[in-house]
């Protein structure tokens, strides 16, 4: 029994309730003694006092500051990650091979360029997903793999002259795109990868396609974003294509779609990930009317080669969006209160 107290546990009882107990019985114990109100009577036993300045936080806020531990690495997932590090690397050379060979300069390779080195930090985080054995990093790495290659391969396509880039732009391409390819394999294909990703208990299991259509919602208002500034470069060039009051109309649309679908994708989807059927209607929704109207934004002020080169990307993206509400139809998402890691 001593050996149950010097724990810190008496009969399966945590400490917190045994001082919680001991609390509620001081108003009778004191007034039947007539000791002083908390003090302790004589021969009393009484547990270590708790450390100064401690609060104890309600269990679902301490949850929020609890660190995570990584997924004990494996040869799949060292290599995985490896891979990914060296792809980031390669966004950077093509970047910088596609600027030495660019026959123009202005705001809209700025543009492009800015957003296709963003895909960097992409790959550092997916690293990281990798690494603490995230499911979410399929989704995820399977969107940035497919729009990091339309984003690199519409600043490689010349604007004019040549049909084909230079020699070294397109092998720098090639050379991304069968990475991106095999990380998608790898993320998708890899027994020893799936495990690795399968391997660390959950509190909130959430299925794959869920988890797709969360990752697919939360880039719309990115995959608007880039056009958008883009257009509002050329409305400022010769290069605009309608006049000036439909120029400014069509940007103000396309900046209200950016902002309120953005906003409204990202909150409805993080209640689709807790099984709201009101949620997936939402989503669904707001990726049809993206996949409606932003490719038709971007054929209105940039032309054809503005649609192939920022509408594409979009048109994937929510198009993977409704074929993953779909295929999720059905699929509950639930909660294991039991789980501490």
């Amino acid at each position: 029994m001593w050996r149950g107290v010097a724990s810190g546990s008496i009969g399966g009882m945590a400490p917190e309730s045994l001082r919680d107990a001991a609390r509620r019985q001081e108003p009778l114990r004191d007034a039947a003694s007539g000791a002083p109100p908390g003090e302790p009577l004589v021969g009393e036993v009484v547990g270590p006092p708790e450390p100064p300045g401690r609060v104890t936080l309600p269990p679902w806020l301490a949850r929020l500051f609890e660190r995570e531990r990584p997924v004990p690495p494996t040869p799949a997932s060292r290599g995985l990650r490896a891979l990914l590090l060296v792809t980031a690397a390669t966004v950077v050379i093509v970047e910088v091979v596609n600027l030495a060979y660019a026959a123009e300069a202005g705001w809209t390779l700025f543009v492009r360029s800015f957003w296709a080195l963003l895909r960097v930090i992409g790959f550092l985080a997916l690293m990281r997903a990798v690494r603490y054995g995230r499911l979410a990093s399929r989704p995820f790495g399977l969107i940035l793999a497919v729009t990091t290659v339309f984003a690199v391969a519409r600043l490689a396509e010349p604007r004019t002259g040549d049909f084909l880039p230079p020699v070294p732009v397109l092998v720098s391409f090639f050379v991304l795109l069968a990475e991106c390819a095999l990380i998608v394999w790898l993320l998708y294909r890899s027994d020893a990868v799936h495990q690795h990703l399968t391997g660390r208990q959950v509190r909130r299991h959430i299925p794959a396609w869920v988890l797709t259509v969360r990752v697919a919602a939360v880039t719309y208002a990115a995959l608007l974003s880039v056009p958008l500034f883009v257009a509002v470069g050329e409305a400022f060039t010769d290069e605009r294509r309608q006049s000036a009051a439909v120029t400014l109309a069509v940007l103000v649309a396309w900046f209200v779609l950016t902002i309120v679908s953005g906003y409204i994708a990202a909150v409805a989807s993080y209640f689709v990930l807790r099984g709201h059927t009101w949620a997936r209607w939402v989503v669904g929704i707001v990726s049809v009317v993206v996949l409606a109207t932003q490719p038709l934004f971007c054929f209105v002020l940039l032309g054809v080669d503005g649609l192939i080169r920022d509408g594409i990307p979009l048109i994937v993206t929510a198009g993977l969006g409704l074929v993953a509400l779909a295929r999720s139809r059905g699929q509950a998402t639930w909660y294991d209160p039991n789980v501490t890691d």
